[in-house]
C-alpha cells in the first residue's frame, strides 16, 4: 500500500510539471504574438495594399495560398467600387502626375509595369508602393502577339518581368497580378502566372486612352461602360499621357459623386 501511494505521488508531480511547462510555452507564444503587433492568438494579416504587417512596410511573410489562373475582373471589396488599373509604366513624366491625381482624390490603383522600365526606375516603383498602390507584371517587351509565341517565350516574358519589378520594389514586396499585353493570355501563361503568385488580370472598361481620343471621349467611355464591370484600364506609359491625366482629374471626382469607392482586383 505504501509502495502504491509513493507511485501516485510521483505521477502527480510529473503531471504538474507537464502542466507548468505547457503554461510557460503558452505564455511565450502569447508574448511573441503581442510583440508582433497583433492581438493575442492572432497573426497580423495583410495590409490593404497587399503586403503583410505594418502598412507601407513590405514583408517577406506574405502567405496567400493557391492563386487562381482564371482572369480576374471583379473587385475584392463588396459594394459600389471600381478598380483603377494603370498600364505600361513607370514613366518619369506621367507616372508622378498620375500619382498626384490619385492622391488628390484618395484613390488607389494597380500599376501594371513593363519589366525593363521598372528596372530602370526603381524610385518610381517604390513611390507607387509608398502611396499604397499595388503592382502587376505587364511582361518584358509588351508583345501583344504573345499568345502566338512559344511557351518558352511566354515564360521568359512573364518571369523575367516579375523579377525586374520585384527587384525594383525591394525585398518581400509581392507582384500580385499578371496582365498580358493586349489581353493576349493563353492557358499556359495564366497557369504560369498563378503558379508564381500572380492572378491573371483583365479589365471591363477600356478607355482607349492610349489612342489619345481626347479627354472628353475618355471620360465618356468610363461613364458609359462602367455598367460592364468595375475594372477600368488607363495608361501612364507608352507616349504622351496628358489626356489620361486630364481625364482622371474629371473621372475620379465624378466616381466619388456617384457613390463609388476604390478597391483592388481580386487576387
Amino acid at each position: 500500500m505504501a509502495r502504491l501511494t509513493a507511485r501516485k505521488r510521483k505521477l502527480t508531480i510529473a503531471a504538474a510539471s507537464v502542466l507548468a511547462l505547457a503554461g510557460v510555452i503558452s505564455g511565450t507564444v502569447a508574448m511573441a504574438t503581442q510583440d508582433s503587433g497583433g492581438a493575442p492568438g492572432h497573426a497580423r494579416g495583410p495590409s490593404p495594399d497587399g503586403r503583410a504587417g505594418t502598412p507601407g512596410i513590405p514583408s517577406a511573410s506574405v502567405s496567400r495560398g493557391p492563386v487562381s489562373p482564371e482572369i480576374s475582373h471583379d473587385a475584392e471589396d463588396p459594394g459600389k467600387v471600381v478598380n483603377l488599373t494603370i498600364d505600361d509604366g513607370p514613366d518619369p513624366v506621367w507616372t508622378p502626375k498620375v500619382l498626384d491625381v490619385l492622391k488628390k482624390y484618395g484613390a488607389k490603383a494597380t500599376f501594371c509595369m513593363i519589366g525593363p522600365q521598372a528596372k530602370a526606375r526603381p524610385d518610381l516603383v517604390k513611390k507607387v508602393l509608398a502611396a499604397g498602390h499595388r503592382l502587376c507584371d505587364h511582361s518584358v517587351d509588351h508583345n501583344t502577339a504573345m499568345d502566338k509565341r512559344s511557351e518558352d517565350y511566354q515564360r521568359q516574358q512573364i518571369l523575367d518581368a516579375q523579377k525586374m519589378i520585384e527587384d525594383a520594389a525591394g525585398p518581400g514586396v509581392p507582384v500580385l497580378y499578371y496582365r498580358a499585353p493586349g489581353g493576349a493570355f493563353t492557358p499556359y501563361s495564366r497557369k504560369l502566372a498563378a503558379d508564381h503568385g500572380m492572378r491573371p488580370l483583365g479589365w471591363n472598361v477600356d478607355t482607349h486612352d492610349w489612342q489619345r481620343p481626347g479627354t472628353e471621349r475618355i471620360v465618356e467611355t468610363v461613364e458609359k461602360e462602367l455598367r460592364e464591370g468595375p475594372t477600368i484600364l488607363f495608361h501612364d506609359g507608352g507616349g504622351d499621357r496628358s489626356q489620361t491625366v486630364a481625364a482622371l482629374e474629371e473621372t475620379l471626382p465624378w466616381l466619388k459623386n456617384q457613390g463609388y469607392g476604390f478597391s483592388f482586383p481580386k487576387s
